[in-house]
């Protein structure tokens, strides 16, 4: 898997809404993104970890590659 270094969560839950998420919901710096029966949890802090990333593209079933290309437009 790709790395993602130095990502926000401004920058993923972006990336994820032009794959087609939507925000369902905020709890304090956590927001809840779904896509038909799947969802993923996006701590918004001013930097994600590259094993949190990765961790919540599996929950997502998204492919690195798609959010690469996400994140790149």
């Amino acid at each position: 898997m790709p790395k993602f270094p130095g990502l926000s969560g401004k920058d993923i839950v972006r990336a994820l809404e032009k794959i087609g998420f939507q925000v369902a919901r905020q709890s304090g710096s956590h927001i809840m993104m779904k896509r038909g029966g799947k969802g993923c949890v996006v701590p918004n802090h001013k930097e994600v970890k590259v094993g949190t990333v990765n961790g919540l593209l599996r929950q997502a079933e998204v492919t690195a590659e798609d959010f690469q290309k996400a994140l790149l437009n």
